[in-house]
């Protein structure tokens, strides 16, 4: 999607803001220089994107950072790398000063990725290919086009999620370069290596390294556009604690013929597990986890109904006959949700058997509201299976365990967790950014209370003592965590212009 029209001079003049009377977009400069090194921009980023990056491959991520500070060292920044201690993904710090400037930006995205191994890819994860969207996913011999579509997308893994981000930053510095235009603030970049872990190390990397990092104002570059395809700025997210949840059934495999009438199935368990802590609308059926949510301000209900109308629309996309939950899309993300990322038990297709199997498994996630904590929703849903007859193990249980337990799962909660956080929507710094995006996109932007999607960036925040706007470029369809992700061309052309406007057109 694009961004809607482009930035006449009368418009400018009608968006700007009274906090930022007398700047000047940098937008024309940048879109000037971007059309002439559109291909040298993908090769860039496809180098980028080729680089191997599964969050929990440490040695992959520390590549990645090298490569990254790297390509920041040779634009001039003073760049480093940080740990929180031996051993774990370490994250790039750079920095690059404005003679003048009065403030600091810390802009934050992660280079991590998700893990490969989803069915359906329909090109190597690592090797990036340039196609039309799905479901044609035609491929495009790019190198050889004279005109590259807006419209066409690049399938990697991390392409949207999120070395999108940090390749639209790099770029719109050099075109700001190029043109000779300097920045307005101070300039941070903090590019974290293991976010989709959960980022368990995070949080004590920013607090070794605090004065480091510190800024006046984080931009957090993480995350999809509205699904109208405008441009939106968000002021949190959600918190989020995950586990996995086993069941056990007989010791070995059962004919289903003879047992299936008199031996317990762990398929059947799981399943009802599953539907003891959620129903079919997505309420959570766990007493208390609603109710540590905190209450929803007069100006995030503000917010969210000024947000477009895209459901009907989305329902048409994604093939949906219903949706559960709140008719509006963004208002479901101010309450907690339970996700079941998985169920597993047995073998199917060419490997099924008439057979009890002899356990099964679950994977769960909760996204955490502003006022929960990760702690306290682990205690209610233990506290909650135990009551619905469970005996919670944290290891495989032995025989005497099993034969004085009738229903047993063992608990293994994800290591990574975090709180939800939100910034202020009216304090100066986000005006400020609201203003500088919105010269640069010539509408106004939208503005979203806090995302649905979760990080560790609340202790950040927090220890920071400095607010947050986050600012997403990806298109909302770019299949961010699964099979076939993408950027559509477009989507990083305008997020360079951005970008661009954030590094020099930024004052409060």
């Amino acid at each position: 999607m694009r961004f809607a029209g482009t930035l006449l001079a009368a418009a400018g003049l009608a968006l700007a803001s009274a906090d930022a009377a007398g700047a000047a977009s940098p937008k024309a400069a940048v879109h000037a220089w971007r059309q002439a090194h559109e291909k040298e921009i993908l090769s860039d980023f496809v180098a980028l994107l080729a680089m191997p990056n599964v969050a929990t491959n440490v040695a992959d991520v520390e590549r990645n950072a090298a490569y990254i500070s790297g390509l920041l060292q040779k634009r001039g920044f003073k760049a480093q790398l940080l740990t929180a201690e031996p051993g774990t993904p370490p994250s790039v710090l750079a920095e690059l000063k404005t003679p003048g400037a009065t403030r600091t930006v810390v802009f934050y995205a992660h280079y991590d990725g998700q893990p490969i191994g989803q069915k359906g890819w329909i090109s190597t994860p690592f090797e990036p290919s340039m196609r039309t969207a799905l479901p044609e996913a035609r491929s495009i011999d790019w190198k050889a086009a004279q005109t590259l579509n807006p419209d066409w997308r690049l399938f990697a893994r991390s392409a949207g999620d999120d070395k999108g981000s940090i390749q639209a930053l790099i770029s719109a510095f050099d075109a700001l370069k190029a043109s000779g235009v300097k920045p307005s603030v101070n300039i941070k970049l903090l590019y974290e290596g293991e976010e989709e872990q959960g980022s368990p190390h995070f949080a004590a990397l920013v607090a070794k390294n605090l004065e480091l990092v510190r800024g006046d104002l984080l931009i957090m570059g993480d995350g999809p556009m509205h699904q109208s395809g405008k441009q939106q700025i968000n002021f949190g997210n959600r918190g989020i604690t995950g586990f996995r949840a086993t069941v056990y059934g007989p010791l070995k495999p059962l004919h289903d013929g003879h047992y299936g009438s008199w031996a317990p199935s762990p398929t059947v368990m799981i399943a009802a597990l599953v539907m003891s802590l959620r129903d079919d609308e997505g309420r959570i059926l766990i007493p208390g986890v609603y109710d540590d949510v905190a209450p929803i301000s007069a100006a995030d209900r503000a917010a969210l109904a000024a947000l477009p109308d895209v459901e009907t629309g989305l329902k048409t996309a994604l093939g949906l006959g219903r949706n559960i939950g709140p008719p509006r899309l963004a208002d479901g993300y101010m309450a907690p949700t339970l996700n079941v990322r998985a169920i597993h038990a047995g073998d199917d297709g060419p490997n099924a058997a008439n057979a009890i199997p002899t356990e099964a498994n679950a994977s769960f996630d909760f996204r955490l509201a502003p006022g929960e904590t990760p702690r306290h929703v682990r205690d209610l849903t233990e506290a909650w299976l135990s009551h619905e007859g469970w005996f919670i193990v944290r290891a495989a249980p032995d025989l005497a365990t099993r034969l004085a337990h009738p229903k047993i799962v063992r608990i293994d909660w994800d290591e990574g967790a975090s709180i939800a956080t939100e910034s202020p929507m009216a304090g100066p710094a986000a005006k400020a950014v609201e203003a500088s995006i919105s010269r640069t996109v010539g509408y106004p932007v939208l503005k979203l209370p806090f995302m649905g999607a979760s990080s560790g960036m609340a202790e950040i925040v927090n220890q920071l003592k400095a607010p947050m706007v986050g600012v997403s470029i990806a298109n909302y369809d770019d299949n961010q965590h699964a099979q076939n992700e993408n950027l559509r061309l477009g989507n990083l052309w305008d997020g360079i212009e951005v970008y661009a406007g954030l590094l020099a057109d930024l004052t409060w």
